[in-house]
């Protein structure tokens, strides 16, 4: 379970001084569902992210990710949490199978259990046609999936994954949307970050929409409809988004 309570960043800037990326934001998520954060580009998604993810410290508030603080329990939470990143690097040189085996050896599994997760792995990711090529030659879908695999190499119990679908083509997509699924029926505490609407349509047990680093809205996708009078999910946004402006 992941629960975050006033959770705030603040970063410094020379040139404009004080910038709140995340602004007293909390949400529970809960095992075998998917939360969805639902926010543009600059919204306060990534860096809420990287807070659970123990890459960023709070400014203030707090959050607790499968029982632990991700302060002062940081290296237990990041045990138990698979983050995938919006940008993520691979070793070019190394193949997907070889990228994921480095992954699996520094979360401590034994050559034997990363062995069997790799076959796991590339079955649901569909790897198996580019596992032993190097990754310099891989296509943008081909380095996603390597990605995901290379981040859930050790079965983690609460997945995060930042625009998992960012740029790539629609097949590729839906088979990343699919394995996201799956993961929430095995009991997986997700939450998935996006802009995609008809995703978060398809995906979310509960969304939260986040505009200017704030949490404005929560609820099922009926809920919102319901609350804001509107069937169309962006159409909903906008209205969240104009109402925020508005009073501000």
């Amino acid at each position: 379970m992941i629960a975050a309570q006033h959770l705030t960043k603040i970063f410094k800037d020379k040139k404009r001084g004080e910038i709140r990326a995340v602004d007293d934001v909390s949400f529970r998520a809960e095992p075998g569902r998917i939360y969805g954060l639902l926010g543009a580009n600059g919204a306060g998604k990534t860096t809420t992210l990287r807070m659970l993810a123990t890459l960023l410290q709070p400014s203030s508030g707090t959050a607790v990710v499968g029982g632990f603080d991700v302060v002062t329990h940081a290296e237990k939470v990041r045990a138990r949490v698979g983050f995938l990143a919006a940008s993520t690097a691979l070793y070019g040189r190394l193949t997907a199978r070889e990228m994921i085996e480095y992954f699996g050896r520094l979360n401590g599994m034994s050559d034997a259990a990363i062995r069997t997760r790799i076959q796991e792995l590339a079955t649901e990711l569909d790897l198996h046609e580019f596992l032993d090529r190097r990754c310099d030659k891989f296509s943008t879908g081909m380095k996603q999936k390597t990605s995901i695999a290379r981040t859930l190499v050790h079965d983690p119990e609460v997945m995060i994954f930042d625009e998992p679908t960012l740029g790539l083509d629609v097949m590729t997509a839906r088979s990343i949307v699919r394995f996201v699924r799956q993961c929430r029926d095995r009991g997986k505490t997700v939450i998935y970050s996006t802009h995609i609407m008809s995703e978060v349509e398809k995906l979310c047990d509960t969304v939260g929409i986040i505009h200017g680093g704030r949490l404005l809205a929560e609820g099922t996708v009926a809920d919102l409809r319901a609350r804001y009078g509107e069937q169309d999910l962006e159409e909903v946004f906008v209205k969240v988004a104009g109402i925020e402006e508005a009073n501000a």
